[in-house]
């Protein structure tokens, strides 16, 4: 009877259990996410997008450039008298010339076709024509480079020759005489162009000119110019000759160039 009845009570808790189970929603179930694929991805199309149109005005391979502004132009090269110290003498006790003012032309602006400084070409286009000395005779180991030294208030711009009045001065390069002239400042002197009158070769304080030397006169190297003097505003008991080297203007006056010292020219040869 006790054992009926048990079994009865089981069989009523087994019912409703399975009723409550039933009875409840059922849960959401969680998919874990798919691994990736190890398979390369296909290319996916390029996206192409409408180009805008060209704003209005010329292409752009039709422009040109603005146009510079104007050089400015510079005046003419004034003229101004230098200084020259005696040989031996220091520089700041007395004036004396230096390359002729009237003739050797300076600016305050330079011309906008004349080189700042000579270059490295034309010193090295001199140095091949192995100019001749000047002065005859002239003893190398006295050269000295008085080109940079100030004068005044100005730069002397050449070298100076220290010899006996009435030594022959010779033309250092073939070339013309393109002009003689005498002047307060340099004396006697004498403008030698070269053959492409690419430089002028400029001798003062001649004493006189050689025998016959006139204007447009073809000449060799080591032909005579002229004598070693003291005219224009040398000292009168130190000859010696002025001498340098312009460097001319596509005009080709003999009365404007770019100074040249020419003792880089000779001071290897010692």
């Amino acid at each position: 009877m006790r054992t009926g009845a048990a079994f009865l009570a089981g069989l009523v808790l087994g019912a409703a259990g399975a009723w409550l189970v039933a009875s409840r929603p059922p849960s959401a179930v969680v998919v874990p996410p798919a691994a990736p694929s190890l398979a390369p991805a296909s290319a996916t199309p390029a996206v192409t997008f409408p180009t805008p149109p060209s704003p209005s005005g010329p292409a752009l391979g039709g422009e040109t450039a603005a146009p510079s502004e104007p050089a400015s132009e510079a005046g003419p090269w004034t003229a101004s008298p230098e200084t020259e110290t005696p040989l031996g003498t220091p520089a700041s006790s007395i004036p004396g010339d230096s390359t002729d003012g009237l003739l050797t032309p300076k600016s305050l602006v330079a011309p906008a076709d004349a080189p700042a400084v000579p270059s490295v070409g034309d010193l090295d286009h001199l140095r091949s024509r192995q100019l001749l000395l000047p002065v005859q005779g002239y003893d190398l180991r006295q050269l000295r480079d008085n080109f940079a030294e100030k004068r005044g208030g100005r730069v002397h711009e050449a070298i100076d020759m220290a010899a006996t009045r009435g030594t022959p001065v010779l033309a250092v390069d073939d070339g013309v005489v393109k002009k003689l002239f005498t002047s307060a400042a340099g004396g006697l002197t004498v403008y030698e162009f070269d053959g492409d009158a690419s430089y002028a070769y400029y001798y003062a304080h001649l004493d006189r000119y050689a025998e016959g030397l006139h204007e447009g006169q073809p000449v060799r190297k080591g032909d005579r110019l002229g004598y070693v003097g003291t005219s224009g505003n040398a000292p009168p008991n130190t000859p010696h000759l002025h001498f340098t080297i312009f460097k001319l203007l596509p005009n080709k006056h003999w009365w404007e160039g770019t100074a040249i010292n020419p003792y880089p020219l000779w001071a290897l040869r010692r």
